[in-house]
């Protein structure tokens, strides 16, 4: 009989994984601040807990995806308030290596395991499980834990020691921070080249040049539609302040990613926080002399 999963925090990402689990047969318990994202995980099939603890004492394996680390600790005292078995907790959120251990010191103080289990793709991605989760931590607790990752991932694997999972993932997210304003200023040249958006988009991601992030934001890009968001810039900021910090505190020069930077950041400025990360184009493209790429653009292409 499988356990019983909860998930905490069912908004792009965490929404997405709790209905993967609950089409695969999971009985999955979710808790989340906003009435709306409660209404929809309900419409899902996932049932709801009235609170934090309600669900700790609901769930013995447990998934915490949240948007800030005020967030994370607040969830991670709620369970260690709680008078329940021990738990194991796997803290998926991208933050700081300082707040991970926070959260692990404050959940084995109470008697719990926390692991430190980062998850590597976009929110289009989590809705068709394709995933990696970087699990890092007790090998027995993260064992545990394959089986629930097996269904809301293409691939799980087992880092090592705690922390470990969060030093990947930062990794990765600095390749991803690069790779989406490469794809904006490729489009951007290519269009001004007068070549067709939607040919650009093609070519490239069967050519040498291509990414996984090209390949998911280039077709956002093309189409000049960056809602509904994989990635909001306003939630991606926080991801770039970490990695930044991570990479100055080991000693690594990072021009590429430090080029990146002040783009999100105007995208800030420009009102675009609430966007997918792929707007970053209206940046490059009202720099660069023009318009955002519209449907016009593909009217004059030059094929």
């Amino acid at each position: 009989m499988r356990d019983i999963a909860g998930i905490v925090g069912l908004g792009i990402m965490g929404g997405a994984m709790a209905r993967n689990l609950v089409s695969r047969g999971w009985e999955v318990v979710g808790f989340d601040l906003s009435p709306e994202r409660r209404e929809e995980a309900a419409r899902n099939g996932i049932t709801l807990a009235a609170d934090v603890a309600d669900l700790a004492r609901r769930a013995p394996l447990i998934i915490t995806s949240l948007p800030s680390p005020a967030a994370v600790r607040a969830t991670a005292d709620a369970i260690a308030a709680t008078d329940v078995p021990p738990r194991i907790v796997a803290e998926a959120s991208t933050l700081s290596l300082e707040d991970k251990l926070a959260f692990e010191g404050t959940l084995s103080g109470a008697g719990h395991v926390s692991l430190d289990c980062p998850i590597s793709g976009t929110g289009a991605q989590a809705e068709t499980r394709d995933l990696v989760v970087y699990a890092s931590g007790d090998a027995g607790a993260i064992a545990r834990m394959m089986p629930i990752f097996a269904d809301l991932s293409r691939e799980a694997h087992d880092l090592g020691r705690f922390g470990n999972g969060t030093r990947m993932k930062l990794v990765a997210n600095l390749l991803v921070a690069i790779h989406n304003v490469a794809s904006a200023e490729a489009m951007v040249l290519g269009t001004k080249a007068g070549l067709d958006p939607d040919q650009i988009v093609r070519l490239i991601s069967t050519g040498a040049g291509t990414s996984r992030i090209f390949e998911l934001r280039a077709p956002m890009m093309a189409a000049d539609r960056y809602e509904p968001a994989t990635m909001k810039v306003s939630v991606w900021q926080k991801d770039m302040d970490v990695i930044g910090r991570f990479a100055a505190d080991l000693g690594v020069e990072t021009p590429l990613f430090s080029a990146s930077g002040p783009v999100y950041a105007a995208a800030i400025q420009a009102g675009l926080g609430p966007l997918d990360t792929a707007a970053v184009c209206r940046i490059i493209q009202s720099r660069s002399g023009g318009e955002a790429i519209s449907q016009s653009d593909r009217a004059t292409a030059i094929l």
